[in-house]
């Protein structure tokens, strides 16, 4: 279980208890998507532990596991309603409302968690995510833990070139599964619990899910022969907390910034834990029994390209879509002389 931030317990003594100083004690119930793992048992677990921190031990929050404050695919819905005060999400679950949300979650953009995070605290993503979240959801939203880049596939064929991909029985969900598409896969939505046996029954050939520390208690490696790297339809993103509106509106604009810091810190900490987790869960896969495949890069570039044209389609009749999307290119052309004098991760010493 995650150990509260000292970081984030000398903010709460120095701010927190300052603004909520005579407040009553608020009990929240939050709503999850998740079943288990870390994203339930560390990472909303941490942002909870913030938020108590934060307002001096003011606000204390219940986490649910998916599936019992609503379905869990519709957290959003949860907490508009009121079921939930509050909720850890994934802002993707709610493409088929707006695809806008791809480009707030993660897609195939090639901005990595690091880029993502200059991006959203540092190039104006947070403001565009709030506002968003606001004008078309009803609730409240700020990016509250990082994603990291993902396992492209777990897969029973092995994948390499654009000409592998075609016909792939794929397990995907959200923009990739449109885009999946588009590159000749035959793709199939389906719940994170059902892609175990799917694999082993060979329902489907392939499947993403998450980075190798998401991936690495679901067995996937077990069933599958094939670990296909790098993870470019998903090479960084964020999840998300959201408040109810009219629990937001009941608090004042220091417990509101401070709900926001909560968050920050969470994205920051999980950012750490992640990484480093993902290090360990790859190495596991490299020494094991399956096979390491990494994508030919002419593939690579056919998805970025794909991406582009999509991107470019929904850009021209949706107005959301089109701002994030000039925001987040303009970020990418302000980090192209990134390489020109930064050292990239990972290859200095070896």
């Amino acid at each position: 279980m995650y150990k509260k931030s000292k970081i984030a317990l000398a903010i709460g003594l120095s701010v927190g208890l300052a603004t909520t100083a005579g407040a009553a004690e608020t009990n929240w119930r939050m709503a999850t998507p998740w079943s288990g793992g870390p994203w339930l048992e560390r990472d909303a677990q941490m942002f909870a532990d913030h938020v108590n921190d934060l307002s001096g031990g003011e606000i204390e929050i219940e986490i649910f596991p998916g599936g019992t404050l609503g379905s869990a695919l519709k957290v959003t819905n949860s907490v508009k309603s009121g079921v939930a005060d509050i909720s850890h999400n994934y802002i993707n679950y709610d493409y088929g409302t707006d695809p806008t949300t791809a480009l707030l979650a993660g897609h195939s953009s090639g901005l990595t968690p690091e880029e993502f995070m200059m991006w959203m605290y540092q190039g104006g993503g947070v403001e565009l995510y709030e506002e968003y979240r606001r004008d078309m959801f009803d609730v409240v939203a700020f990016p509250c833990a990082i994603l990291g880049t993902e396992i492209f596939l777990h897969s029973n064929k092995r994948v390499e070139t654009l000409e592998d991909f075609q016909g792939l029985r794929l397990r995907t969900s959200g923009a990739w599964s449109e885009l999946a598409s588009r590159l000749g896969a035959s793709t199939v939505v389906m719940s994170g619990g059902d892609i175990y046996s799917a694999l082993e029954r060979g329902v489907i050939d392939a499947a993403e899910w998450g980075s190798p520390e998401m991936n690495r208690p679901t067995g996937f490696q077990e069933v599958a022969q094939y670990v296909i790297v790098p993870g470019v339809h998903q090479s960084g993103g964020f999840l998300e907390c959201q408040v109810n509106e009219e629990v937001w509106t009941g608090l004042s604009e220091d417990e509101q910034d401070n709900l926001r810091l909560a968050g920050k810190l969470s994205v920051f900490e999980s950012w750490l834990a992640s990484s480093y987790d993902d290090l360990d869960a790859y190495e596991e896969l490299v020494s094991g029994e399956n096979e390491i495949v990494h994508l030919d890069q002419d593939f690579i570039d056919t998805i970025y390209e794909e991406t582009a044209k999509w991107e470019d389609e929904y850009a021209e009749d949706n107005e959301w879509f089109a701002r994030v999307l000039e925001s987040q290119r303009d970020f990418k052309e302000t980090m192209s002389a990134w390489p020109e004098y930064r050292l990239p991760i990972g290859t200095m010493g070896r």
